[in-house]
């Protein structure tokens, strides 16, 4: 078993038509015993850029406060908001400086540039050190990696309107997670639009 499976859990996050979406399960378990069923692997880093970690829980919580940290730190130094691509390489050079003993997640970054820029929307993932992956159409991570990459090939289209982009993500993952033991027990999903996100939580499979 690899360490990764410990806990269980996969996030997913799709492009739209200016806007974004990320998702991710609800289970958080020991193997196959399921420990909670209300598990957060989605945590806003501003209004808008959200972050999705799966892998151990415990350098789940840990990194969620060090990048917490670090993204206030870039604020009051900056004066300013941090960009999603920006944000995207300190959470790589993060991972980067633990990779001879690293924490053991895989994040998601899915935002919208600031409205100077256009309220263009980027999406990047990375492995357990730091090698970014930025993607013009989906990005996923977790135990039901595989499921969720042949789903959403089938199922992503280029240029989809908020409630479409939402429709997609979450067929997309629920439909993963019923194929995978580790993940479940419902998901959450954001999506970022310039105005506003919209927050929603889906009822799965209970088992």
């Amino acid at each position: 078993m690899s360490i990764m499976e410990l806990n269980g859990g996969s996030v997913v996050a799709m492009v739209g038509k200016n806007c974004v979406a990320i998702a991710s399960d609800m289970r958080l378990g020991n193997q196959a015993l399921t420990v909670a069923t209300n598990f957060e692997k989605i945590f806003p880093v501003t209004e808008r850029i959200y972050l999705g970690m799966a892998g151990l829980a415990t350098d789940v919580a840990t990194l969620r406060e060090r990048f917490r940290f670090r993204v206030n730190m870039y604020t009051i130094k900056e004066e300013r908001e941090i960009e999603p691509e920006t944000f995207a390489h300190l959470v790589s050079s993060t991972l980067y400086e633990r990779r001879f003993g690293p924490y053991f997640i895989e994040p998601v970054v899915a935002g919208l540039t600031s409205p100077s820029k256009g309220s263009q929307p980027f999406i990047a993932a990375a492995d357990v050190i730091g090698c970014l992956n930025f993607a013009k159409d989906f990005v996923v991570c977790g135990t039901a990696s595989p499921e969720l990459f042949g789903i959403a090939e089938g199922l992503w289209e280029p240029d989809l309107e908020p409630e479409e982009l939402f429709e997609t993500i979450s067929q997309t993952l629920m439909n993963a997670i019923d194929r995978d033991a580790f993940s479940g027990w419902g998901a959450v999903v954001h999506v970022i639009t310039p105005e506003k996100v919209i927050t929603r939580t889906l009822k799965g499979r209970m088992d």
